[in-house]
């Protein structure tokens, strides 16, 4: 039997071209189908990990962080926007009026790992967000959210009001850092070998291909 290939999604929660990068990334794989197993780990990356609980607005926080004058940020919402429809995520980015801190979203995504759940975890908070508006940084949202992939909603208000995982989310930020991530999506095939970005699904299935010939 082939040996499935470790995948490390370094992403986050807030980040529209981490959507792109996962959807385009599920393309591939299925494309691949199971001629290429892999293992797929999504590990924590803030871009924000100061954002305050009550969040930024989004276009203010966009023209202080980058530069970006209205036009522009619209010009690369619709790239965003139009990218996403092509592999059939639906990015809704007028309903998403603030930035939100995403910690708590890491540990709920560090404990649906141990459950089994962390990927619907993950699509359901990035649809939650980017389709549907809603505050990822919200513990009753959280709490829906990770109810509704089969998490259970008693364990997972124990998490949000503690601090369990947040030691272990905290290491693995620093670990990829220490690797020189900075910028995301960055997916990690092998603990080797690096593909940056929201790429097309054609740059993930060649790259997958080759390292499992090799």
């Amino acid at each position: 039997m082939t040996q499935a290939l470790k995948i490390d999604f370094v992403s986050d929660v807030s980040c529209p071209w981490c959507a792109v990068g996962l959807a385009s990334l599920q393309v591939a794989l299925q494309r691949l189908g199971s001629a290429v197993p892999v293992e797929l780990t999504f590990q924590p990356f803030e871009l924000n990990p100061a954002m305050a609980a009550q969040g930024e607005d989004t276009t203010e926080h966009l023209a202080r962080k980058y530069g970006s004058t209205p036009e522009q940020a619209a010009a690369v919402r619709e790239q965003i926007r139009s990218r996403g429809a092509e592999l059939g995520f639906t990015f809704n980015l007028d309903k998403r009026s603030r930035i939100y801190n995403t910690f708590n979203a890491h540990r709920l995504l560090h404990w649906a790992h141990t459950e089994g759940l962390q990927l619907p975890l993950k699509q359901a908070l990035l649809k939650a967000y980017f389709t549907d508006g809603e505050n990822p940084s919200d513990p009753e949202t959280l709490v829906r959210i990770a109810t509704q992939v089969g998490l259970d909603a008693a364990r997972a208000r124990e998490i949000l009001a503690g601090d369990a995982y947040a030691d272990e989310v905290r290491e693995q930020e620093r670990f990829y850092q220490q690797q020189g991530i900075h910028s995301v999506p960055a997916v990690i095939i092998n603990d080797r070998h690096l593909v940056s970005g929201g790429q097309p699904p054609e740059v993930f299935e060649q790259a997958l291909r080759q390292i499992a010939a090799a």
